[in-house]
Protein backbone atom coordinates (compact mmCIF):
# COMPACT_ATOMS: atom_id res chain seq x y z
CA UNK A 1 0.00 0.00 0.00
CA UNK A 2 2.83 2.44 0.82
CA UNK A 3 4.38 1.80 -2.61
CA UNK A 4 1.08 2.57 -4.32
CA UNK A 5 0.70 5.87 -2.37
CA UNK A 6 4.30 6.88 -3.15
CA UNK A 7 3.75 6.18 -6.85
CA UNK A 8 0.63 8.31 -6.90
CA UNK A 9 2.50 11.20 -5.22
CA UNK A 10 5.29 11.01 -7.81
CA UNK A 11 2.74 11.12 -10.64
CA UNK A 12 1.13 14.22 -9.11
CA UNK A 13 4.46 16.00 -8.78
CA UNK A 14 5.33 15.13 -12.31
CA UNK A 15 2.03 16.58 -13.50
CA UNK A 16 2.70 19.86 -11.61
CA UNK A 17 6.18 20.07 -13.10
CA UNK A 18 4.85 19.54 -16.57
CA UNK A 19 2.23 22.31 -16.08
CA UNK A 20 4.82 24.64 -14.60
CA UNK A 21 6.98 23.97 -17.57
CA UNK A 22 4.13 24.73 -19.93
CA UNK A 23 3.25 28.15 -18.31
CA UNK A 24 6.42 29.97 -19.52
CA UNK A 25 5.88 28.50 -22.93
CA UNK A 26 2.32 29.87 -22.93
CA UNK A 27 3.48 33.27 -21.65
CA UNK A 28 6.29 33.27 -24.19
CA UNK A 29 3.92 32.37 -26.90
CA UNK A 30 1.51 35.25 -25.94
CA UNK A 31 1.65 38.32 -28.20
CA UNK A 32 3.29 41.42 -26.68
CA UNK A 33 0.99 44.26 -25.59
CA UNK A 34 1.41 47.50 -27.53
CA UNK A 35 1.99 50.40 -25.11
CA UNK A 36 3.13 54.00 -25.09
CA UNK A 37 5.39 55.36 -22.39
CA UNK A 38 6.22 58.68 -20.72
CA UNK A 39 9.42 59.57 -18.96
CA UNK A 40 9.53 60.52 -15.28
CA UNK A 41 11.05 64.00 -15.51
CA UNK A 42 12.34 66.69 -13.17
CA UNK A 43 10.14 69.79 -13.31
CA UNK A 44 9.80 73.15 -11.55
CA UNK A 45 6.48 73.46 -9.72
CA UNK A 46 5.22 76.39 -7.66
CA UNK A 47 6.06 75.94 -3.97
CA UNK A 48 2.86 76.40 -1.97
CA UNK A 49 2.07 76.69 1.71
CA UNK A 50 -1.37 75.78 3.04
CA UNK A 51 -2.83 77.66 5.99
CA UNK A 52 -6.19 76.92 7.57
CA UNK A 53 -8.64 79.28 9.16
CA UNK A 54 -12.24 80.39 9.57
CA UNK A 55 -14.41 82.62 7.42
CA UNK A 56 -15.53 85.81 9.16
CA UNK A 57 -17.61 88.77 8.04
CA UNK A 58 -15.63 91.92 7.36
CA UNK A 59 -18.18 93.91 9.38
CA UNK A 60 -20.16 92.30 12.21
CA UNK A 61 -22.53 94.55 14.16
CA UNK A 62 -24.29 93.59 17.37
CA UNK A 63 -27.55 95.50 17.77
CA UNK A 64 -28.60 96.44 21.31
CA UNK A 65 -30.95 98.92 22.94
CA UNK A 66 -29.88 102.24 24.51
CA UNK A 67 -32.98 102.32 26.68
CA UNK A 68 -34.67 99.71 28.84
CA UNK A 69 -38.14 98.80 27.62
CA UNK A 70 -40.33 95.94 26.52
CA UNK A 71 -40.09 94.80 22.90
CA UNK A 72 -43.28 95.50 21.01
CA UNK A 73 -42.35 94.24 17.53
CA UNK A 74 -39.43 92.49 15.77
CA UNK A 75 -39.57 93.16 12.05
CA UNK A 76 -36.76 90.86 10.80
CA UNK A 77 -35.75 87.20 11.01
CA UNK A 78 -32.44 85.38 10.71
CA UNK A 79 -31.32 85.35 7.09
CA UNK A 80 -33.12 88.56 6.12
CA UNK A 81 -31.11 91.10 4.17
CA UNK A 82 -31.50 94.62 5.55
CA UNK A 83 -30.52 98.09 4.33
CA UNK A 84 -28.98 100.95 6.26
CA UNK A 85 -31.62 102.82 8.28
CA UNK A 86 -34.21 100.05 8.06
CA UNK A 87 -36.46 99.67 11.12
CA UNK A 88 -35.60 96.44 12.94
CA UNK A 89 -37.22 96.54 16.41
CA UNK A 90 -39.78 98.77 18.11
CA UNK A 91 -40.04 99.11 21.89
CA UNK A 92 -42.95 100.16 24.10
CA UNK A 93 -42.46 103.96 24.21
CA UNK A 94 -45.38 105.21 26.30
CA UNK A 95 -43.08 106.57 29.01
CA UNK A 96 -40.94 108.26 26.38
CA UNK A 97 -44.01 109.71 24.71
CA UNK A 98 -45.14 111.19 28.03
CA UNK A 99 -41.73 112.76 28.60
CA UNK A 100 -41.75 114.20 25.09
CA UNK A 101 -45.26 115.60 25.63
CA UNK A 102 -44.17 117.27 28.90
CA UNK A 103 -41.20 118.86 27.18
CA UNK A 104 -43.44 120.05 24.35
CA UNK A 105 -45.94 121.57 26.80
CA UNK A 106 -43.18 123.40 28.67
CA UNK A 107 -41.89 124.83 25.41
CA UNK A 108 -45.38 125.96 24.36
CA UNK A 109 -45.92 127.61 27.75
CA UNK A 110 -42.79 129.70 27.33
CA UNK A 111 -43.73 130.62 23.78
CA UNK A 112 -47.18 131.74 24.91
CA UNK A 113 -45.67 134.01 27.56
CA UNK A 114 -43.50 135.85 25.08
CA UNK A 115 -46.19 138.14 23.55
CA UNK A 116 -47.09 139.39 27.02
CA UNK A 117 -43.43 140.04 27.78
CA UNK A 118 -43.05 141.92 24.50
CA UNK A 119 -46.08 144.04 25.38
CA UNK A 120 -44.55 144.78 28.79
CA UNK A 121 -41.37 145.96 27.11
CA UNK A 122 -43.35 148.23 24.78
CA UNK A 123 -45.31 149.74 27.67
CA UNK A 124 -42.20 150.23 29.78
CA UNK A 125 -40.45 151.91 26.85
CA UNK A 126 -43.37 154.29 26.40
CA UNK A 127 -43.32 155.20 30.10
CA UNK A 128 -39.58 155.69 29.91
CA UNK A 129 -39.86 157.98 26.91
CA UNK A 130 -42.51 160.06 28.72
CA UNK A 131 -40.41 160.22 31.89
CA UNK A 132 -37.34 161.31 29.95
CA UNK A 133 -39.25 164.07 28.11
CA UNK A 134 -40.84 165.26 31.35
CA UNK A 135 -37.53 165.27 33.18
CA UNK A 136 -35.94 167.25 30.37
CA UNK A 137 -38.59 169.99 30.65
CA UNK A 138 -38.45 169.98 34.44
CA UNK A 139 -34.70 170.29 34.31
CA UNK A 140 -34.95 173.36 32.10
CA UNK A 141 -37.48 174.91 34.47
CA UNK A 142 -35.34 174.05 37.47
CA UNK A 143 -32.36 175.81 35.92
CA UNK A 144 -34.55 178.90 35.54
CA UNK A 145 -35.67 178.56 39.12
CA UNK A 146 -39.25 178.14 37.89
CA UNK A 147 -39.95 174.99 39.91
CA UNK A 148 -39.13 173.88 43.38
CA UNK A 149 -36.50 171.34 44.34
CA UNK A 150 -39.21 168.86 45.31
CA UNK A 151 -40.86 169.01 41.91
CA UNK A 152 -37.48 168.44 40.25
CA UNK A 153 -36.70 165.50 42.53
CA UNK A 154 -40.09 163.95 41.84
CA UNK A 155 -39.49 164.19 38.10
CA UNK A 156 -36.05 162.61 38.51
CA UNK A 157 -37.53 159.79 40.59
CA UNK A 158 -40.19 159.08 37.98
CA UNK A 159 -37.45 158.87 35.34
CA UNK A 160 -35.43 156.38 37.37
CA UNK A 161 -38.53 154.30 38.07
CA UNK A 162 -39.34 154.21 34.34
CA UNK A 163 -35.78 153.15 33.58
CA UNK A 164 -36.00 150.38 36.17
CA UNK A 165 -39.34 149.18 34.77
CA UNK A 166 -37.94 149.10 31.26
CA UNK A 167 -34.85 147.18 32.39
CA UNK A 168 -37.06 144.73 34.32
CA UNK A 169 -39.27 144.15 31.28
CA UNK A 170 -36.26 143.45 29.13
CA UNK A 171 -34.83 141.13 31.77
CA UNK A 172 -38.12 139.25 31.90
CA UNK A 173 -37.99 138.86 28.12
CA UNK A 174 -34.40 137.60 28.28
CA UNK A 175 -35.42 135.12 30.96
CA UNK A 176 -38.15 133.82 28.67
CA UNK A 177 -35.61 133.46 25.86
CA UNK A 178 -33.39 131.37 28.15
CA UNK A 179 -36.35 129.26 29.25
CA UNK A 180 -37.36 128.74 25.62
CA UNK A 181 -33.84 127.60 24.72
CA UNK A 182 -33.87 125.21 27.69
CA UNK A 183 -37.31 123.92 26.74
CA UNK A 184 -36.20 123.34 23.16
CA UNK A 185 -33.12 121.45 24.38
CA UNK A 186 -35.30 119.31 26.60
CA UNK A 187 -37.65 118.76 23.67
CA UNK A 188 -34.77 117.64 21.45
CA UNK A 189 -33.46 115.37 24.20
CA UNK A 190 -36.92 113.87 24.60
CA UNK A 191 -37.14 113.31 20.84
CA UNK A 192 -33.72 111.64 20.79
CA UNK A 193 -34.70 109.42 23.71
CA UNK A 194 -37.98 108.68 21.95
CA UNK A 195 -36.03 107.57 18.89
CA UNK A 196 -34.38 104.85 21.03
CA UNK A 197 -37.70 103.02 20.89
CA UNK A 198 -37.19 102.48 17.15
CA UNK A 199 -34.00 100.51 16.58
CA UNK A 200 -32.68 100.86 13.04
CA UNK A 201 -29.95 99.06 11.12
CA UNK A 202 -26.67 101.04 11.12
CA UNK A 203 -25.53 99.44 7.84
CA UNK A 204 -26.62 97.10 5.09
CA UNK A 205 -26.09 93.40 5.66
CA UNK A 206 -27.66 90.08 6.60
CA UNK A 207 -29.22 89.18 9.96
CA UNK A 208 -27.21 86.22 11.27
CA UNK A 209 -28.45 86.00 14.87
CA UNK A 210 -31.62 86.97 16.75
CA UNK A 211 -32.01 86.73 20.51
CA UNK A 212 -35.19 88.75 21.08
CA UNK A 213 -38.92 88.24 20.66
CA UNK A 214 -41.95 90.48 21.27
CA UNK A 215 -42.58 90.85 24.99
CA UNK A 216 -38.93 90.49 26.03
CA UNK A 217 -37.33 93.20 28.12
CA UNK A 218 -34.57 94.94 26.19
CA UNK A 219 -31.78 96.12 28.48
CA UNK A 220 -29.00 98.53 27.47
CA UNK A 221 -26.03 96.63 26.08
CA UNK A 222 -27.84 93.26 25.84
CA UNK A 223 -27.47 91.83 22.28
CA UNK A 224 -30.71 91.69 20.30
CA UNK A 225 -29.57 91.08 16.70
CA UNK A 226 -26.33 90.47 14.84
CA UNK A 227 -25.89 91.88 11.34
CA UNK A 228 -22.99 90.96 9.08
CA UNK A 229 -22.06 92.93 6.00
CA UNK A 230 -19.25 94.21 3.85
CA UNK A 231 -18.42 90.78 2.41
CA UNK A 232 -16.39 87.97 3.94
CA UNK A 233 -12.75 87.18 4.57
CA UNK A 234 -10.77 84.13 5.58
CA UNK A 235 -8.78 84.60 8.77
CA UNK A 236 -5.94 82.08 8.46
CA UNK A 237 -3.17 81.17 10.92
CA UNK A 238 0.27 81.37 9.27
CA UNK A 239 3.43 79.89 10.76
CA UNK A 240 6.01 82.39 11.93
CA UNK A 241 8.64 80.96 9.55
CA UNK A 242 6.43 81.52 6.49
CA UNK A 243 5.33 85.09 7.25
CA UNK A 244 8.33 86.69 5.50
CA UNK A 245 7.10 85.27 2.16
CA UNK A 246 3.57 86.66 2.53
CA UNK A 247 2.74 90.27 1.69
CA UNK A 248 -0.32 92.45 1.60
CA UNK A 249 -2.12 92.31 -1.76
CA UNK A 250 -0.74 88.85 -2.57
CA UNK A 251 -3.02 86.57 -4.59
CA UNK A 252 -4.14 83.42 -2.77
CA UNK A 253 -6.06 80.31 -3.82
CA UNK A 254 -8.78 79.82 -1.20
CA UNK A 255 -10.95 76.74 -0.71
CA UNK A 256 -13.93 76.54 1.63
CA UNK A 257 -16.03 73.60 2.78
CA UNK A 258 -18.81 72.99 0.28
CA UNK A 259 -16.89 74.48 -2.66
CA UNK A 260 -15.81 72.24 -5.52
CA UNK A 261 -12.90 74.40 -6.65
CA UNK A 262 -10.60 77.08 -5.30
CA UNK A 263 -11.35 80.77 -5.74
CA UNK A 264 -8.91 83.60 -6.18
CA UNK A 265 -8.62 85.77 -3.08
CA UNK A 266 -6.26 88.48 -1.88
CA UNK A 267 -4.39 89.19 1.35
CA UNK A 268 -5.84 92.36 2.87
CA UNK A 269 -4.26 92.50 6.32
CA UNK A 270 -1.47 90.88 8.33
CA UNK A 271 -1.97 91.23 12.07
CA UNK A 272 1.46 92.22 13.46
CA UNK A 273 1.12 90.29 16.74
CA UNK A 274 1.95 86.60 17.15
CA UNK A 275 -0.16 84.11 19.08
CA UNK A 276 1.98 82.99 22.00
CA UNK A 277 0.42 79.52 22.13
CA UNK A 278 0.56 78.47 18.47
CA UNK A 279 3.39 80.80 17.36
CA UNK A 280 1.30 81.82 14.36
CA UNK A 281 0.25 85.12 12.83
CA UNK A 282 -3.28 85.98 11.75
CA UNK A 283 -3.57 86.79 8.04
CA UNK A 284 -6.88 88.18 6.75
CA UNK A 285 -7.78 87.31 3.17
CA UNK A 286 -10.60 89.10 1.33
CA UNK A 287 -12.92 86.67 -0.47
CA UNK A 288 -14.93 87.44 -3.62
CA UNK A 289 -18.74 87.21 -3.39
CA UNK A 290 -20.01 83.63 -3.57
CA UNK A 291 -23.39 82.16 -2.53
CA UNK A 292 -21.82 79.28 -0.59
CA UNK A 293 -19.60 81.48 1.63
CA UNK A 294 -20.92 81.89 5.16
CA UNK A 295 -19.45 83.16 8.36
CA UNK A 296 -17.93 80.41 10.52
CA UNK A 297 -17.11 77.84 7.83
CA UNK A 298 -13.68 76.19 7.60
CA UNK A 299 -11.32 77.34 4.86
CA UNK A 300 -7.86 76.78 3.43
CA UNK A 301 -5.52 79.25 1.79
CA UNK A 302 -2.69 78.19 -0.55
CA UNK A 303 0.15 80.72 -0.65
CA UNK A 304 2.66 80.58 -3.52
CA UNK A 305 6.19 80.83 -2.11
CA UNK A 306 8.32 80.44 -5.28
CA UNK A 307 9.28 77.25 -7.17
CA UNK A 308 10.53 73.82 -6.16
CA UNK A 309 11.97 70.87 -8.16
CA UNK A 310 9.74 67.78 -8.39
CA UNK A 311 9.79 64.43 -10.15
CA UNK A 312 6.52 64.12 -12.07
CA UNK A 313 4.68 61.71 -14.37
CA UNK A 314 1.28 61.91 -16.08
CA UNK A 315 -1.53 61.43 -13.57
CA UNK A 316 -3.10 58.77 -15.84
CA UNK A 317 -0.07 56.53 -15.22
CA UNK A 318 -0.80 56.17 -11.51
CA UNK A 319 -3.07 53.35 -10.28
CA UNK A 320 -4.84 53.41 -6.92
CA UNK A 321 -5.38 50.18 -4.96
CA UNK A 322 -6.89 51.18 -1.62
CA UNK A 323 -4.08 52.97 0.22
CA UNK A 324 -1.45 51.78 -2.27
CA UNK A 325 -0.36 53.62 -5.41
CA UNK A 326 1.59 52.08 -8.26
CA UNK A 327 2.70 52.50 -11.86
CA UNK A 328 3.75 50.16 -14.67
CA UNK A 329 7.41 50.67 -15.58
CA UNK A 330 8.62 49.64 -19.04
CA UNK A 331 11.62 47.40 -18.21
CA UNK A 332 13.02 46.59 -21.65
CA UNK A 333 10.19 44.50 -23.15
CA UNK A 334 8.43 43.69 -19.88
CA UNK A 335 5.87 45.60 -17.79
CA UNK A 336 6.84 45.77 -14.14
CA UNK A 337 4.59 46.98 -11.33
CA UNK A 338 6.27 49.57 -9.13
CA UNK A 339 4.85 50.82 -5.82
CA UNK A 340 5.22 54.58 -5.48
CA UNK A 341 4.38 57.42 -3.11
CA UNK A 342 2.50 60.22 -4.87
CA UNK A 343 2.46 63.86 -3.82
CA UNK A 344 0.70 66.93 -5.16
CA UNK A 345 -1.17 67.22 -8.44
CA UNK A 346 -0.83 69.98 -11.00
CA UNK A 347 -3.20 69.86 -13.93
CA UNK A 348 -2.64 66.39 -15.49
CA UNK A 349 0.72 65.76 -13.75
CA UNK A 350 1.38 64.14 -10.40
CA UNK A 351 4.40 64.43 -8.14
CA UNK A 352 6.35 61.25 -7.31
CA UNK A 353 7.90 61.32 -3.85
CA UNK A 354 9.43 57.82 -3.92
CA UNK A 355 9.52 54.66 -6.03
CA UNK A 356 10.76 56.15 -9.33
CA UNK A 357 13.91 57.78 -10.62
CA UNK A 358 14.27 60.47 -13.24
CA UNK A 359 14.46 59.00 -16.74
CA UNK A 360 12.46 55.84 -16.00
CA UNK A 361 9.59 55.26 -18.38
CA UNK A 362 6.06 54.58 -17.17
CA UNK A 363 3.26 53.11 -19.26
CA UNK A 364 0.48 55.59 -20.05
CA UNK A 365 -2.30 55.08 -20.79
CA UNK A 366 -2.54 51.73 -19.03
CA UNK A 367 -3.99 49.03 -21.33
CA UNK A 368 -6.86 47.00 -19.93
CA UNK A 369 -5.83 43.74 -18.20
CA UNK A 370 -2.13 44.62 -18.32
CA UNK A 371 -0.40 42.48 -15.67
CA UNK A 372 2.97 42.49 -13.98
CA UNK A 373 5.54 40.63 -16.09
CA UNK A 374 3.56 40.92 -19.33
CA UNK A 375 5.51 41.28 -22.57
CA UNK A 376 5.16 44.74 -24.09
CA UNK A 377 6.01 46.48 -27.32
CA UNK A 378 6.72 50.19 -26.93
CA UNK A 379 5.30 52.24 -29.73
CA UNK A 380 5.81 55.91 -30.40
Amino acid sequence: MMRIALFALLLALAGCDSESAREPETATAASPVAVTVAEASQEQWPATYEATGTVRARVSTTISSKWMGYVREVKVQVGDRVRAGQLLITLDARDLDAAANRASAARDEVRNAMPEADSGITAAKAHLDLAEATFKRMNQLFEKKSISDQEFDESNARLKAAQADFAMARARRSELDAKLAQAEQEMRAAEITRSYAEIQSPAAGVVTAKSVDPGNLAAPGAPLLTIEGGGYRLEASVEESKLASIRRGQSVAATMDGMESAIEARVSEIVPSVDAGSRTYLVKIDLPPAPSIRSGIFGRADFTLGNRPVLAVPAAAVMQHGQLESVFVADHETARTRLITAGDRSNDRIEILSGLSAGEKVIVPIPQNLADGARIEVRP
